[in-house]
């Protein structure tokens, strides 16, 4: 892995021990007002693997990638990164930790007004005091992996939204993160650049060697490339283990979510008053 960080600060390669586990997440409590989003929360993300979190919308899958970069803190529970509780790291220890991530938004969040060659040159030239010929070697090269290299002088507008999503994760990818992480990565592709974009996240986690999250809740597409999904539900992990493994389980939970089922134990209708009460302003003899 190639090293761009030119802020000072303690070498995080000394912090922590090497673990199978990257990841640990113990006890996990997080709420928003008096909904509990988390009580109790426990799961284990391995280092070099694609891990897939999955869920009903509303489980906290997005807020959970939130809390593991720390721009949320737990009330209760503990997020170890290689083995180091992240609660306790001082904001430069923090800035290196989150080096280590790269992030690729559900939206791709170019930055309209650059071109495809300077949207992922952006972090270099953020983060580093590498030279222009050095990054604009660097960009080419994240660029050519996804197949862009030739529409580098290209605008946001102007490309499709397959190959936005690639430009965004070429630009993810730029600083040379450990952990590489994909927030609804396959939410409004064709059926070709949702194909593409499948095969580069098992392609690049196992050509690059990195640590890869991802949410989503396209069941089938996260089947062919997930080493482990974790179903969050209910403030917990209501199952885990291979996409295999959680099509034959025995829980309705599993099987309304993988399947795809109306009925089962998520509702259709958010808790509410009854209809009728509601609906006339008074109570109904």
């Amino acid at each position: 892995m190639l090293s761009y960080a030119a802020t000072d600060g303690p070498d995080w390669n000394t912090l922590g021990d090497y673990s199978e586990n990257l990841i640990e997440i113990h006890d996990l409590k997080y709420s928003r007002g008096h909904r509990a989003i988390f009580d109790g929360l426990n799961l284990t993300i391995k280092r070099g693997e694609i891990t897939a979190l999955m869920g009903p919308s509303g489980t906290g899958k997005t807020t959970l990638l939130r809390l593991i970069t720390r721009q949320l803190i737990p009330e209760q529970g503990a997020i170890f990164v290689d083995g180091i509780d992240i609660s306790t790291l001082n904001q430069t220890e923090l800035y290196q930790l989150r080096q280590r991530f790269g992030m690729l938004f559900q939206n791709g969040a170019l930055l309209t007004d650059l071109s495809v060659f300077e949207n992922v040159a952006f972090p270099l030239r953020e983060h580093t005091k590498l030279s222009n010929r050095l990054i604009r070697h660097i960009v080419l090269t994240k660029l050519h992996a996804v197949g862009l290299r030739g529409a580098a002088d290209m605008m946001p507008a102007q490309l499709s939204g397959g190959m936005a999503r690639r430009v965004a994760l070429a630009r993810a990818m730029v600083m040379d993160p450990e952990i590489l992480i994909y927030d609804e990565p396959f939410v409004g592709l064709d059926p070709i650049s949702l194909g593409v974009i499948v095969r580069l996240v098992r392609r690049l986690n196992d050509a690059l060697g990195i640590t890869s999250i991802v949410v989503s809740h396209d069941v089938e597409e996260i089947a062919t490339v997930a080493d482990c999904s974790f179903l969050l539900s209910d403030g917990k992990v209501a199952a885990s283990g291979s996409p295999d493994e959680l099509r034959t389980a025995n829980s309705e939970l599993v099987r309304q979510f993988m399947h795809g089922m109306a009925d089962g134990p998520v509702a259709f209708h958010y808790q509410a008053p009854g209809y009728e009460e509601q609906l006339l302003g008074r109570d109904i003899e």
